[in-house]
């Protein structure tokens, strides 16, 4: 499976930014899809995640702000960000989760594939 991540670029406080992640060699359509992100010196943190039954989650500091969603025909996940902050820079990454038995899939180790990531950069 291969995932090609996009949509990241620089942007002031309170503006959006839409962020892709197209699939590629996989069941999509099987795979839970999540989108973390990891700011320099930090750990890579949970941020969204949408099953492939339609389920989503979020993570606090996001919620209210951002949606996510999923194309399976174009085998694509997307992650709209509104209300950007500042604190919300950091590269996104999107990731794939394989087990399907998994309902709430929030830590890093439970993606067995990640797309390259995509800057974000909000400026105060």
């Amino acid at each position: 499976v291969q995932l090609q991540a996009s949509g990241g670029g620089l942007v002031q406080a309170e503006g959006s930014l839409r962020l892709s992640c197209a699939a590629s060699g996989g069941i999509f359509s099987r795979y839970i899809m999540g989108w973390f992100r990891q700011a320099p010196g930090k750990e890579r943190e949970f941020v969204a995640a949408i099953h492939f039954r339609g389920g989503t989650y979020f993570a606090n500091s996001v919620k209210g702000r951002f949606t996510i969603s999923r194309d399976n025909a174009k085998n694509t996940v997307y992650l709209q960000m509104n209300s950007l902050k500042p604190e919300d820079t950091a590269v996104y990454y999107c990731g794939a989760c394989t087990q399907a038995w998994v309902i709430m899939p929030k830590s890093p180790a439970q993606y067995a594939y990640w797309g390259q990531g995509t800057q974000v950069t909000v400026s105060s």
